[in-house]
């Protein structure tokens, strides 16, 4: 931990010349020039960007870590990154898509567009599965929700600032339900569990189960299981909609899960068909072991399986059929392992919830209308997730930590929820939303980071709710002033005397409800 701080502290009195460290990653590279401007313009846009990011988007990772792992990503994952026109011969490679992404190959080919090469450079640098296989089905499609979300989450600095302004079309972002569903999960768990997740390499950490654990810590037992049960919805949802991959896999897997809980529905006739499958395991293995301990026989089966087999797969030595019919044997052993595990009761009632359970998930491939659904599912998470949210903002205790959640949950009411609102737009939520705005506010009051403007607690709420949902890059440089127009009111917000925003509020009796006097410019944050 010292060292952490010792590396920051560095960091901040040696300003690193990352220009000149990617300069002499690419040298190396056998990229055209084109290529290396393109990346070049991404590492200058990125630098000019991330002060405002970090500032809008409070607990997210050091510009310098942040930079340092794009850089590493083209030195040690990027092989070949191939830039080609629009509507030239080369595009055919691409078809409908925009960019194309061969882990191992470590190749991209995308069209020259910065956020589609940026993004492409984060989608190359992940595993594809982060998730355990004990947690199937979610173990492809929640790795997927998470390593798509996480490569919009990269691009984000350069896509949405650009070094005085803070501005975001969604038609802009890869998928808008990734991103919101990532950004929830962000904001409950913190960046840094998020990365070690993604990151690790040695899958032996299970990440799911301390992602659990993390939830019911900070929210409570009951809210992990509502977030986890509607992630995990979602996250199917998400890869059937969105990827055909995946859709294929999981239709053939219900397929079979399907047909297993058919054959357990008997019992009587699952015993049987379990010993049958046992004795003609226990054959095999017998038989196995009989060719390996005989010339003669070994010598048979090699010819027997070479003689259909076309050149460049023939066996080429009795010695490496061995080794392949020893590997076969114990996989048979295993599968009879398993079988036997299936005739222990407290196995088979194992095993049977364990069907059941990837039948629930699986029958979500049935959904007809799976954008109603998505839409549906997703508005229910983000009750689960406001829910957590209000845990969150009862449990601050600086000054610091209230002016970061502000601009946090800020950031949050402008995510766009489709192409036309953002989630602070959707009047399904947007009691939920009130109450946590009310709480941030209330408590603003309380440590006097925000000055009381008026004595009627809904009007000062409607005066102050506004910065929840303006562009400015710090709201702690926030101005308001409140103006009459004939027989109404308005709440004005400015930036550093520059105008931003102007809403109106409604008919008020300014000497008896209002603390400030009207058309005075006056600092929301002390």
């Amino acid at each position: 931990m010292q060292k952490k701080k010792s590396d920051k502290f560095l960091n901040k009195i040696v300003k690193k010349d990352y220009n000149n460290e990617l300069e002499r990653v690419l040298e190396k590279k056998y990229f055209d020039e084109n290529t290396k401007s393109m990346l070049l313009s991404i590492l200058y846009k990125l630098e000019t960007a991330y002060k405002d990011y970090e500032k809008v988007k409070p607990g997210v990772e050091d510009k310098e870590q942040f930079i340092q792992n794009i850089i590493d990503c083209i030195k040690y994952n990027c092989e070949e990154i191939k830039v080609i026109k629009l509507n030239s011969i080369e595009s055919k490679i691409l078809g409908d898509k925009t960019f194309q992404v061969d882990k191992t190959k470590k190749r991209i080919i995308c069209y020259p567009i910065e956020r589609k090469l940026l993004y492409c450079i984060a989608k190359i640098n992940k595993n594809e599965k982060i998730i355990k296989d004990k947690y199937y089905v979610i173990n492809i499609t929640l790795s997927d929700l998470i390593n798509v979300g996480n490569n919009i989450d990269t691009v984000e600095p350069m896509r949405d600032f650009n070094g005085y302004s803070w501005n975001t079309i969604p038609r802009e972002i890869e998928s808008i339900c990734h991103n919101l569903i990532y950004q929830n999960i962000r904001m409950l768990v913190g960046y840094e569990f998020m990365n070690k997740w993604i990151e690790n390499q040695e899958y032996i950490i299970d990440y799911m189960e301390s992602f659990q654990n993390k939830i019911e810590e900070k929210y409570g037992q009951k809210q992990q299981e509502n977030i986890i049960e509607s992630l995990n919805k979602i996250s199917v949802l998400l890869a059937v909609r969105y990827n055909p991959k995946i859709k294929a896999k999981l239709e053939k897997n219900k397929k079979e899960v399907e047909k297993k809980l058919e054959r357990i529905q008997d019992n009587k006739k699952f015993v049987q068909e379990i010993t049958k499958e046992k004795q003609d395991l226990t054959k095999e293995i017998k038989q196995i072991d009989e060719t390996l301990n005989n010339k003669n026989m070994l010598k048979e089966e090699y010819e027997k399986r070479n003689k259909d087999l076309p050149l460049q797969e023939k066996i080429f030595s009795s010695r490496i059929l061995s080794k392949i019919m020893v590997e076969e044997r114990e996989e048979k052993i295993k599968k009879l392992e398993k079988l036997n595990k299936l005739l222990n009761p407290q196995k088979f009632v194992k095993y049977k919830k364990e069907l059941e359970a990837k039948e629930k998930y699986l029958k979500l491939l049935d959904v007809e209308k799976i954008d109603n659904e998505i839409s549906s599912e997703i508005l229910e998470f983000q009750k689960e997730f406001l829910n957590c949210y209000k845990t969150k903002v009862e449990k601050i205790e600086t000054k610091q930590d209230l002016i970061n959640l502000i601009h946090e949950f800020r950031y949050y009411c402008l995510i766009p929820f489709n192409n036309q609102k953002t989630i602070g737009q959707v009047s399904k939520i947007l009691d939920d939303i009130k109450k946590v705005q009310h709480m941030l506010i209330e408590k603003a009051h309380e440590i006097k980071l925000i000055d009381i403007f008026s004595n009627n607690k809904e009007l000062n709420y409607k005066i102050l709710r506004n910065i929840f949902y303006i562009r400015v890059i710090n709201l702690e440089d926030l101005y308001i002033r409140i103006t009459k127009e004939n027989d109404s009111y308005f709440v004005g917000l400015f930036d550093e005397n520059i105008f931003e925003e102007k809403i109106e509020i409604g008919n008020i009796d300014d000497k008896k409800e209002l603390i400030v006097k009207t058309n005075k410019k006056v600092k929301i944050f002390n």
